[in-house]
């Protein structure tokens, strides 16, 4: 579809289904991706921490671009993420991944390098990209991945579609000053949506929007608009289910998604699927929320 430009904007990461031959089933994907066309969501983003991107080849992560974009790519905004520190490398996917259906490609910021290597990655990719670029910051460590003037910088090259924030949102407050008002600017967990709002954010990418995704364009519909006080119940419900959730990883996430319905939803080995116990105390919970009859 064309890209969406009007305000607020909700994505969600799409979780990889497994058959069990812990094979990717693009059957169950194509499923699972019918199941979310009603929900007010506006895109989803492929190829995650929550789709499990460390256990996927790169030849399976280009089949999931194709599968959901047929499914969905004239209604919904595909996001493919990649994640590698080579500029040469991350152009060649972007490339496939485009011309698979992906109609932006999220590049997460290198970590562990500095940040005059920072500004040189993205000024080599962002030229050479084929489709617009989200910037995400997503760091497995406490400290940030770059400058908030750095990736200030980065937001401010060509061909940068938005960003995607971390989990510090005190950093992130440092960020908002420096990325351009006219670009997205999205929080990224279901416990930050109103704060994400209050910094300055304008849309969400997060997992709790496959869980909950009326909730999490609500909160974030409100948030936009302002109206803070009629968004901090549902916002204490969304927080109360990603801490629940969470607990577990994508193997939360995805117990609470098979719940919901959702096909094919076991961590791929080794990852353990969640206790008994969990799955009890997640189904009461999803009742309570009043997300499963």
């Amino acid at each position: 579809m064309a890209i969406l430009d009007k305000d607020p904007i909700v994505v969600a990461p799409t979780p990889t289904p497994f058959d069990t031959e812990d094979r990717v089933d693009h059957g169950m994907l194509a499923r699972n991706i019918e199941r979310l066309m009603p929900s007010p969501l506006s895109g989803f983003v492929l190829g995650t921490i929550n789709g499990e991107e460390n256990a996927l080849s790169e030849d399976e992560k280009a089949a999931i671009v194709k599968t959901v974009a047929e499914v969905a790519g004239s209604e919904r905004m595909i996001i493919a993420g990649i994640d590698n520190p080579s500029p040469s490398d991350t152009v060649r996917q972007a490339t496939r991944f485009t011309e698979l259906g992906a109609d932006l490609i999220r590049v997460r910021i290198p970590r562990d390098v500095e940040p005059g290597e920072v500004i040189s990655y993205f000024g080599n990719v962002l030229p050479r990209s084929p489709s617009p670029v989200v910037v995400i910051h997503q760091t497995p460590t406490k400290a940030p991945a770059a400058p908030a003037e750095v990736i200030g910088a980065i937001c401010q090259m060509d061909n940068v579609y938005g960003y995607v924030t971390d989990h510090d949102i005190r950093f992130e407050s440092w960020v908002r000053p420096n990325v351009p008002e006219s670009l997205k600017f999205w929080t990224c967990n279901g416990s930050l949506l109103l704060p994400g709002m209050l910094i300055g954010a304008n849309g969400a990418m997060m997992w709790l929007g496959n869980v909950a995704p009326e909730l999490a364009v609500d909160i974030v519909k409100l948030g936009h608009q302002g109206k803070f006080n009629p968004a901090r119940e549902k916002q204490a419900l969304a927080s109360r289910l990603d801490h629940l959730i969470i607990q577990h990883g994508v193997a939360g996430v995805k117990a609470a998604l098979e719940l919901l319905g959702w096909e094919g939803m076991r961590p791929r080995s080794p990852e353990p699927i969640v206790p008994y116990e969990f799955r009890v105390l997640l189904d009461m919970e999803l009742r309570d929320a009043g997300l499963l009859g």
